[in-house]
């Protein structure tokens, strides 16, 4: 019966799914914004027949399906959110909102999960209770903890929960699974030092944060290759240094911005401390005083072994074994769904965009033949978990 499910979401579902990816494509919205996106979602679900929950996360919306008496319950997930980014395409569907665009693909895997999402009421088979995860404001790793403050996993209690992501760059249409870590976590702080201002003629009467920025951002350098192990991964990017206006005074403070990514919960732990403790030893040294502003921390991905190599097998039998690859590539990109993760068995995929411009360009455009090979995997995924 799987092997025929990519033809039959073509044959029932195909045009929904077009119709969705072009709606939501043409209005995009940035992270907890998502409210014409909701909207548009909580109609279709209750059009198909689904319990509706909305509000979780602030603008998360989650659909619920029971059929038969199984016991069983599973979640599938969808991103809703698009990037403060203008567009650069030819699309018959642009962007029309100004400096916003669905840039990453979570229009396609909100249209996927609903053209799954209309499969199933319809047809119905499983026996269990399903329900459908659109999450808001992944880009800035925050809507996956909201909608865990909101009581997510208490309220819509699940064995299991599933994502998918477009990835330029792989092969188009072929969906690549890894057993544990698979993403990074990120971690963006700020770090702020403070000094004393004075004209530049007079710099013995200043404690300059500029030329202890200066050693900081040297010194931070050091952390990857000298406290990570060669064969581990990690970043350490400072992409901003802000301070002072003219050249001839000596600004009172100094602003840098810093993205981390890790590949394993240890090696994060170690960069985050040695990032504090360099900041310490070196506005000691310089006589700045400094403050760590740290954000939501950060968490790496990992892939729950049995289940992605059941649902490896799933995949295999909708698409084919050649059109599935595992193991698969890592990454050093973050994604929040690594905070469910943490709390329940979770499996993550990368389904192939072809050679495109890689997400987040200006250019970039999603591959809308994974449309239904996508749709066909997700139900694919309810046959096998609720037998």
């Amino acid at each position: 019966m799987m092997e025929n499910l990519v033809q039959t979401i073509k044959n029932s579902v195909q045009t929904s799914m077009d119709s969705h990816f072009e709606h939501l494509h043409r209005h995009p919205e940035v992270a907890f914004e998502e409210q014409n996106s909701a909207k548009y979602i909580v109609d279709k679900l209750r059009q198909y027949g689904y319990e509706v929950f909305e509000g979780i996360g602030k603008t998360g919306v989650v659909g619920r399906l029971k059929n038969g008496d199984g016991i069983a319950s599973i979640g599938l997930r969808a991103d809703t959110d698009a990037l403060p980014i203008v567009e650069k395409t030819d699309l018959p569907y642009k962007s029309k909102t100004e400096g916003k665009a669905h840039l990453c693909g979570h229009d396609a895997h909100t249209a996927m999960l609903l053209g799954a999402a209309e499969y199933l009421a319809e047809h119905k088979p499983f026996n269990g209770t399903l329900y459908l995860i659109f999450q808001p404001a992944e880009e800035i790793m925050g809507g996956a903890v909201a909608m865990l403050k909101d009581g997510l996993l208490e309220k819509f209690p699940m064995q299991a929960m599933f994502g998918l992501h477009n990835m330029p760059s792989l092969e188009l249409g072929k969906i690549h699974f890894t057993v544990g870590p698979i993403m990074a976590a990120v971690d963006n702080w700020e770090i702020k030092l403070t000094g004393v201002g004075s004209h530049g003629s007079m710099p013995e009467k200043a404690i300059d944060p500029v030329v202890a920025g200066a050693a900081l951002v040297m010194s931070l350098q050091t952390i990857v290759s000298r406290n990570v192990a060669a064969k581990d991964s990690a970043v350490v990017t400072i992409g901003a240094f802000q301070s002072g206006t003219v050249g001839n005074i000596i600004p009172q403070e100094a602003v840098l911005r810093l993205s981390t990514r890790t590949a394993r919960p240890e090696t994060r732990e170690r960069v985050l401390n040695r990032i504090r403790e360099i900041t310490r030893l070196t506005a000691e040294a310089y006589e700045v005083k400094y403050e760590i502003s740290e954000s939501q921390p950060g968490a790496v991905l990992v892939n729950d072994p049995e289940n992605t190599e059941r649902a490896t097998a799933v995949a295999q039998k909708v698409l084919g074994e050649a059109n599935v690859v595992n193991p698969g590539p890592t990454f050093m990109g973050s994604e929040d769904f690594a905070f469910f993760a943490q709390q329940i068995p979770c499996v993550y995929g990368f389904i192939g965009n072809g050679d495109t411009p890689m997400v987040h360009h200006p250019e970039y455009v999603f591959n809308r033949s994974n449309l239904p090979l996508g749709a066909a995997y997700w139900v694919g995924i309810v046959q096998e978990y609720l037998k």
